[in-house]
């Protein structure tokens, strides 16, 4: 993966006011193999691929969300070129890391929300949504659906102008869900259907999208779970 003096470049200067947050919290129950974070991916562990691929998209910095086993996470990966914190209250849901992970951030920065089982997350992908994204605005990657229609995925970028609000109403499973349903009129979507499916890997049928060499699942998008 790019060090620093090689990420993407992008228009603009968002990306060098954009804090990437990694929600690598969850338990994985539906997948049954433990935290996602520790899935191998690339030789690697999935939660360390990912931080290095929204560096090298050009986020200033990542701040990795921890939760579920967060000893043994932060014991089985090198995460040393990002920030790591903890959630003690993991397991009330996505909302209660999506708001430590906004907090963490710096103030004056935008935020991208990133989810760490999107294997597919490349840097280009990133550097798009940054290069994209206008001031008050909520720029998120879009990706096409078997009948073609543009559909919102992950990951999110929030103004910084707009994060507090959306991590006030962060809550349960949420994370910006409430706050995107009562604010359509203010999100972008950015096509990123030629970079990837922009899968989440939710059940063990789609263990596929670990392996570059199989075809990528044509998963069913989550209706219900959005950021």
């Amino acid at each position: 993966m790019a060090d620093s003096s090689e990420r993407l470049t992008t228009a603009g200067s968002t990306a060098g006011s954009t804090t990437a947050v990694l929600l690598a919290a969850g338990a994985g129950t539906r997948l049954g193999l433990g935290p996602k974070a520790l899935l191998p991916f690339r030789g690697r562990t999935l939660v360390e691929v990912l931080a290095d691929v929204l560096l090298a998209g050009g986020c200033r910095e990542v701040v990795a969300v921890l939760g579920a086993d967060a000893a043994t996470v932060r014991a089985g990966t090198d995460l040393s070129r990002h920030r790591v914190i903890d959630n003690p209250d993991w397991a009330t849901g996505m909302g209660s890391s999506f708001r430590l992970g906004v907090a963490a951030a710096a103030p004056e920065d935008h935020v991208l929300m990133a989810l760490v089982d999107q294997p597919g997350l490349t840097p280009e992908t990133v550097a798009r949504l940054l290069a994209a994204h206008r001031p008050g605005r909520v720029t998120a990657a879009g990706y096409r659906g078997p009948e073609g229609t543009l559909q919102r995925g992950h990951p999110l970028l929030l103004d910084a102008s707009l994060r507090a609000e959306a991590a006030h109403t962060a809550t349960g499973d949420a994370g910006a869900r409430y706050f995107l349903q009562a604010h359509p009129e203010l999100v972008d979507l950015v096509d990123c259907s030629d970079l990837s499916g922009g899968e989440d890997l939710d059940s063990p049928d789609q263990l596929n999208l670990l392996d570059p060499a199989q075809p990528q699942a044509t998963a069913q998008r989550k209706e219900n779970q959005e950021l």
